[in-house]
């Protein structure tokens, strides 16, 4: 009998809280400034809520009586808020105040029928916690106390404090671990989506496109107990394989939001335009939403226990790491599986507006003003060594940094055999775009007589540890190195950096030693060589040939900069050894050596003379004047420089033959080598002739894109027309 009067009582107040929400839902728009949009209440409506909570009918009827009859004469542009305002209704009340005459107003009022769920909520706890849990009444007050905590919380969202969880049945809590915005893969089409991690299951949402001012609202698309989740390999689920988006798409929308910002940073230099500046950060949303949905790869596969897969696309192998880490911990703590009802599943679909941690996409348009924009330029980063390794492994290490929003691998240490302290001691020299962080992975690499993991399709090797650091400006602007540890899962990798920003590495820098071929005129190297193509282009471009045309990112990849230095020096002094020295290198750090001799030519290969007429016509419209145009200023170069560049040409069109190996399209090609080929030196450069900073900030901007998009031209072209006099010249004879 105690316990079917408890479910009546009980179910009384579920149903006072339903009736309260009714009627403060249309309440809002008055303490938000009132929208005629809100919804309207009917007169059946407004009586029958009234007269079922009784602290407002028991005010005083007057109320009633005073709003009955301006109900009668609504307009269609009118809500119940709308008449409280105008009505500037004051009640008294008979039974909290000793002055009859005191008047309240509309927010007071309100909070009568509130201020009695607060306090049924705290008998309800008190009674909760004097209750044995084996007593019949127990599950029953805790289902009380769930329904009037959430609901407390969730009556003014603009004042009430992010909530770290939420009470579920049985009185258990309900902790969100972490949340992020994430591609999803439906039916081959990428969507966004937040993601939610809870202690009990992992919920995949999507977020309401909302009129403007009005609050955000989540739609769930699907959620899995963590006790039925499981990580899926390509094998297992019927999955199509991730479609890949073409670099040329990715580097097109680069472009256009460096040309946005631009545009930003212009107006509010020169004007005041307001509408303007907005119309542009709008487009920039735009774009820059686009390029994270588009560049993602890296697949991330869940299944629920029925076997249907969940596929979400990530560009770091860090951050699906993480993913990982936390959901098999959780797993250890979560046993049983559940299901949710409807309304459940819109509670906790509710809930994630105050719960969510991450408010906004990751873009840079979402940064204050006065927040740093990141670094531009290079970091030259040395891996020292590593400490902590409770046994012998074969370890290497993966360097990642942030751009565009999103992380990309920038460089890979040598592989490091059977110790428990590795020494590897190499320097990279890593792009920076815009960049914040700098994460390092640590790898133990698969034996071959071991059964290798397999995740996602891939043979990958195993995460030791990962961790990553701040790329502060104002410690990183000394010219000094900065030496630093990073500690993750008890190992220690010790580590050395130093950044030049974008001004002081693009100069090109004549060597004061002429004896030599680095910063060397071109035409003073083959002359002294007596050869048509210097000699370290054809050693370099041999080797690489002979054993680097199936290294994924070859060009791309960073080779230990120590080794590239080595090879520098041996060719400067003419080492007979050199080709002996090469054999025992990476075959990166001689890609890396062939760019570098390149980039450090006092004038470019396409000469300083010649490249405003090849930005130009690069920018022509009609494609037969753009070919004549580009062929014959092609044939203008001094011949030394026409036939290196055919010579290289030819190479490169070669590695790109390989792509669905080393992952080197054209178009990767072109965005490595075009820089180094064009880019002016220093005299006639209007990155340096300026005395503002260099424009964008990044490696995006137009005069570099002009320069990749020249390459490329000419390496998408099936044969360049040669005259007779030059086409002899390809047989590039020594005369030795």
């Amino acid at each position: 009998m105690r316990k079917w009067v408890l479910s009546g009582i009980l179910a009384s107040e579920e149903t006072y809280l339903s009736h309260l929400e009714a009627l403060l839902i249309p309440m809002k728009p008055l303490r938000a400034a009132a929208t005629t949009s809100q919804p309207m209440l009917t007169i059946q409506q407004i009586e029958t809520i009234f007269f079922k909570v009784p602290e407002l009918h028991e005010i005083h009827k007057d109320f009633y009586d005073a709003l009955l009859p301006r109900v009668e004469s609504w307009s269609h542009q009118q809500c119940v808020g709308d008449l409280f305002q105008k009505l500037n209704l004051m009640v008294r009340s008979t039974k909290d105040c000793k002055d009859q005459s005191a008047k309240y107003s509309l927010e007071t009022l309100l909070y009568k029928p509130v201020d009695r769920v607060t306090r049924s909520t705290l008998v309800l706890h008190d009674l909760l916690k004097h209750t044995p849990s084996s007593h019949p009444d127990y599950p029953l007050l805790q289902d009380a106390l769930r329904i009037s905590q959430n609901f407390l919380s969730s009556i003014n969202e603009e004042i009430t404090p992010r909530r770290q969880s939420m009470t579920v049945k049985k009185g258990e809590n309900r902790q969100l671990l972490r949340d992020r915005f994430m591609v999803e893969l439906v039916e081959g089409s990428r969507k966004l989506r937040h993601v939610f991690l809870f202690t009990d299951l992992l919920l995949c949402t999507k977020l309401k496109k909302q009129a403007a001012g009005k609050g955000q609202q989540y739609d769930c698309k699907w959620y899995i107990p963590l006790a039925d989740l499981t990580f899926q390999t390509i094998e297992d689920c019927e999955s199509s394989p991730v479609p890949l988006v073409q670099d040329e798409e990715i580097d097109a929308l680069k472009i256009k939001i460096s040309q946005i910002k631009n545009d930003i940073q212009r107006e509010k230099r020169t004007t005041k335009g307001s509408k303007v500046i907005e119309r542009l950060r709008k487009k920039l949303s735009e774009q820059e939403s686009l390029l994270l949905l588009m560049s993602p790869n890296m697949a991330f596969r869940v299944a629920n226990r029925n076997g249907k897969g969940f596929t979400f696309l990530i560009s770091s192998d860090y951050e699906r790491a993480e993913w990982r880490e936390l959901i098999r911990e959780q797993q250890k703590k979560c046993f049983k599986s559940f299901s949710l009802t409807s309304l459940e599943l819109q509670m906790l679909t509710n809930s994630c507006v105050k719960l969510q941690t991450v408010h906004t996409i990751p873009m840079t348009m979402n940064k204050e003003d006065d927040e740093s924009p990141g670094l531009y330029g290079f970091l030259n980063v040395i891996v020292h060594s590593a400490s902590g390794l409770k046994q012998s492994l074969n370890l290497y290490c993966s360097l990642e940094v942030d751009a565009f929003g999103y992380f990309v691998n920038k460089a890979k240490t040598r592989m490091y055999r059977d110790s428990t302290e590795p020494n590897w001691n190499e320097e990279f020299e890593i792009e920076l775009e815009g960049s914040q962080t700098l994460r390092l992975l640590c790898y133990e690499k698969c034996c071959s007589k071991v059964k290798q993991s397999k995740e996602d399709g891939e043979v990958t090797d195993k995460i030791v540890a990962k961790g990553q650091i701040k790329l502060d400006p104002q410690t990183l602007q000394s010219k000094d190195w900065q030496r630093t540890v990073i500690t993750m899962n008890g190992i220690e990798v010790k580590l050395s950096m130093k950044f030049t920003g974008r001004e002081f590495s693009l100069k090109r820098m004549p060597s004061r030693k002429q004896s030599g071929v680095f910063g060397v005129k071109i035409n003073a190297v083959t002359k002294r060589e007596r050869s048509k193509v210097p000699l370290i282009v054809r050693q370099c471009v041999e080797e690489i040939e002979r054993r680097g045309m199936d290294e994924v990112g070859i060009y791309r990849v960073s080779g230990v900069a120590t080794d590239i230095q080595a090879l520098k020096a041996a060719f400067d002094s003419n080492n007979k050894d050199v080709a002996l020295m090469m054999l025992e290198m990476d075959v990166n750090a001689i890609a890396g050596t062939l760019k570098l001799y390149f980039r450090e030519l006092p004038e470019p290969l396409f000469t300083d003379e010649l490249y405003p007429n090849f930005a130009g016509g690069i920018a022509l419209s009609d494609s037969v004047a753009k070919e004549s145009c580009m062929v014959n200023l092609l044939l203008s170069l001094p011949e030394p420089n026409l036939l290196t560049f055919l010579f290289l040409l030819d190479h490169l069109k070669r590695v790109a033959e390989n792509e669905s190996i080393n992952k080197m399209s054209l178009h990767n090609i072109a965005t490595v080598f075009g820089p180094n080929l064009l880019r002016p030196s220093e005299k006639d450069s209007k990155l340096s002739s300026s005395s503002q900073p260099i424009s964008m900030n990044d490696c995006w901007s137009l005069e570099v894109m002009a320069q990749v998009q020249v390459l490329l031209y000419f390496l998408q072209l099936d044969s360049i027309p040669t005259p007779d006099s030059k086409r002899q010249s390809l047989l590039f004879s020594t005369e030795v």
